[in-house]
């Protein structure tokens, strides 16, 4: 309670008009997270086939508006598959210096740039879903020519989402995408594994869960805020020849884990650079 009531003023008075074309899990977990921190309902526009209402105050239309106003920030939250449909005509609504910011995974900012030429400042971000709690991570890469004003802007609707990291280099995308976006899905198939492993040998099920997710919420917690790196708190649980010392022994064995984890982001990296390709 004390972290959100820190930020509800955030944004209480932002005073430019937002437009999400498309408002998917991602994209809703954003809106809402900027809603709780203040922004006025008044100034947000949702564009979505769907029409489904998103939260009290927002407008929901299934179209595109005729003319996106000028100062406008634009969310794009709809699947990277349309936007070879979507562009066209977003592109001939905007107003000149509209800033542009893409979710779209696997869309590097040429691409948005070339589709989207009556754009001024295109920003390529990654988040994940723990920006719902202002706990997430947001990946960013700024095309270049940016106005600092909308620049700004884009920075201060970030802030309250968590922690974000600016990439300059933008080929370092797919890999910090299948570190931190896809990253939260492979923690939570941890946590379920970890639960599953307790069941198999006896745990009640409702028990196992309920451990297993405290158990890794109060762990991630420590490791965020502790001075040791996460190897040396591992060490420091672990006496020599104790119980917590032979489960590492277990994952440590032959780098299992590492090369497990390596494989998976490698398998994630690589399908944002065939996504890339393919929509090109």
């Amino acid at each position: 309670m004390a972290k959100l009531e820190a930020v509800t003023a955030v944004l209480n008075d932002w005073t430019a008009p937002i437009l999400l074309v498309g408002c998917g899990n991602m994209a809703g977990a954003i809106l809402a997270r900027w809603l709780d921190c203040g922004l006025p309902p008044r100034w947000v526009q949702v564009a979505d086939p769907s029409g489904r209402a998103v939260a009290p105050g927002v407008v929901v239309d299934v179209r595109l508006p005729e003319r996106v106003a000028l100062g406008t920030l634009v969310l794009l939250g709809f699947k990277p598959q349309q936007f070879g449909d979507v562009a066209p005509g977003l592109n001939a609504s905007l107003a000149p210096g509209c800033a542009v910011m893409s979710i779209l995974a696997g869309l590097p900012v040429a691409q948005l740039r070339a589709a989207l030429p009556a754009a001024g400042t295109i920003v390529r971000m990654m988040p994940n879903l723990p920006v719902r709690t202002g706990d997430g991570t947001v990946l960013t890469h700024a095309a270049a020519g940016g106005a600092a004003d909308m620049l700004a802007a884009i920075d201060r609707l970030l802030a309250p989402l968590g922690l974000v990291e600016a990439l300059p280099d933008e080929g370092d995308f797919d890999l910090a995408t299948a570190l931190s976006g896809c990253g939260p899905a492979y923690v939570y198939r941890f946590i379920d594994a970890l639960a599953g492993a307790a069941m198999r040998l006896g745990m009640g099920e409702a028990q196992a869960r309920r451990l297993a997710l405290q158990t890794v919420a109060g762990a991630g917690a420590t490791a965020l805020h502790a001075m040791q790196s996460p190897a040396d708190l591992a060490d420091a649980v672990a006496s020599p020849g104790g119980m917590t010392r032979l489960g590492l022994d277990v994952l440590d064995a032959d780098e299992h884990l590492l090369t497990l984890l390596t494989d998976t982001l490698r398998a994630a990296r690589d399908r944002g650079a065939e996504l890339a390709a393919a929509s090109a």
